[in-house]
């Protein structure tokens, strides 16, 4: 597919044939030069034809094949004229990433290292159909649909400042339970504090570098910190919700006066009794996202106390930020020199919103929103912060993090008679693992260079750099 280079950090698919808008993506000259993602850059020229989709599509440098949408797509739409698509939000709804900071020095974990990396695996349950130690009745998971993180503080799992430093509080109040299927509300019963299985992970790490210290004592990071960082969606529940939504769309849209180049584009317009109804279940699913991490936070402050014999003051465990990447938001943004309400949909894309946002929580107000970017187990991970030329370029997004250059089943080809295990603990990382082919599908080759994805963004000023995390221990699904 035709790229034409418009700026050092941005590509460019001209718009043709029933496109509405060209299509944008956000990398470098070295990465676009060894670009092979030509099945994603045809997404991103396939979401372009949507109806009310506004200045471009876009994808950010970690993109690649998805569903309907390619993953590290971005795309807005009008709120009165556009259309709202569950192939652009994606099967794990709020699948994101919580990042804690403590008062530790890696050197006061060294040695529990093993017993720490043991004690996390066993406290916090993993892998495909995992359960939690949190059941729920359908009266009590409709209050989590509701309230989200709010509701696992109000249960004692957690700290209320947890919920001011998470993405919307926490909760989108657009939830109506009502519009979940039995099988979603039955899924979501008791997977509640769970990890998960693939590419979902608790990490204990270290900051490695600062790059911006003004922003990195507003964060709350210092060199050598002992860090936690989490990632994990909706589980069972949002899956339910995505399946649910795309049967019910792909019935739908064949009354609707819309040519489809990909059926998995299956959407309805935002304000039709069809795309609101998406928009509430897709909201409670995301609640169930915040309260499923804050759960999986509160569980891992457990452990580090027990296993290290400390308390709460000494551990000094403090929640950095938490973001969802698979969301479909209502914002207002500048299209055209006008102020414009559109609904953005972000899948394996974050928020990067600017200081001063009304939307950024007031302890980061002046810094921007912090940005948790993950790499693959066995390098680094990057937090970042939002930046005004996001707001301007694409609609407040950057990339969300590595993102896959192998497919699983490639991964497990070329992982063959290797210990991926070993591999790691000689790089100084523990990882403990539940699924046979987990460490297998989710080797380090398997993901692109995450240091070329931070530097593309920081380069095109979608996000600044502030610190670089290295793994010390790795629980996966």
């Amino acid at each position: 597919m035709q790229l034409k280079q418009i700026s050092p950090y941005c590509y460019e698919i001209p718009q043709s044939g029933s496109m509405n808008v060209p299509g944008r993506v956000f990398m470098s000259e070295r990465m676009a030069s060894a670009l092979s993602e030509e099945e994603a850059l045809k997404q991103v020229a396939n979401v372009a034809t949507l109806p009310g989709i506004l200045t471009a599509a876009m994808a950010m440098p970690d993109m690649h094949w998805g569903y309907g949408f390619p993953i590290g797509g971005v795309a807005a739409f009008d709120w009165d004229t556009g259309v709202i698509s569950p192939g652009g939000v994606g099967y794990d709804i709020n699948c994101g990433v919580r990042l804690a900071g403590t008062g530790l020095e890696k050197k006061e974990i060294l040695p529990a290292v093993e017993r720490l990396v043991t004690a996390l695996f066993q406290n916090i349950p993993s892998g495909v159909g995992s359960t939690g130690s949190v059941k729920l009745s359908v009266k009590e998971e409709m209050r989590v649909l509701r309230e989200g993180g709010r509701w696992a503080v109000r249960q004692g799992l957690g700290e209320p400042s947890d919920v001011e430093r998470t993405e919307d509080g926490g909760c989108m109040a657009e939830a109506d339970p009502s519009v979940i299927s039995e099988r979603a509300l039955m899924r979501g019963t008791r997977q509640l504090g769970t990890l998960g299985s693939g590419n979902h992970f608790l990490e204990v790490g270290v900051v490695d570098e600062i790059f911006d210290e003004r922003a990195a004592r507003a964060f709350g990071l210092f060199p050598d910190q002992v860090t936690v960082l989490l990632h994990s969606g909706s589980r069972g529940l949002g899956y339910q919700v995505c399946d649910d939504s795309l049967a019910f769309m792909a019935r739908h849209v064949r009354t609707l006066d819309i040519q489809l180049p990909d059926r998995q584009l299956a959407c309805a317009m935002i304000r039709s009794e069809a795309g609101r109804r998406y928009f509430a279940a897709m909201a409670c699913a995301a609640n169930y996202a915040w309260a499923n991490r804050q759960i999986l936070l509160h569980r891992a402050r457990e452990t580090f106390q027990q296993v290290l014999g400390i308390g709460p003051r000494d551990l000094a465990m403090h929640q950095v930020y938490d973001i969802c990447h698979n969301i479909a938001k209502r914002e207002e943004h500048t299209v055209d020199g006008k102020k414009r309400i559109v609904c953005v949909h972000r899948k394996g894309a974050t928020r990067a919103f600017p200081p001063g946002h009304p939307a950024v929580c007031e302890a980061y107000r002046q810094t921007g929103q912090p940005i948790l970017i993950p790499g693959d187990m066995g390098t680094a991970s990057y937090v970042m912060a939002g930046t005004r030329t996001a707001m301007a370029q694409s609609f407040g997004s950057t990339c969300h993090g590595a993102g896959r250059v192998l497919s699983r089943k490639a991964a497990k080809k070329r992982s063959r008679g290797r210990a991926i295990h070993r591999e790691l603990a000689d790089k100084g990382i523990l990882v403990k693992w539940t699924g046979r082919s987990t460490l297998a599908e989710e080797m380090p080759e398997a993901y692109k260079d995450i240091d070329q994805v931070v530097d593309a963004v920081h380069g095109a000023g979608l996000s600044k750099k502030v610190a670089r995390l290295r793994p010390v221990c790795v629980i996966k699904g």
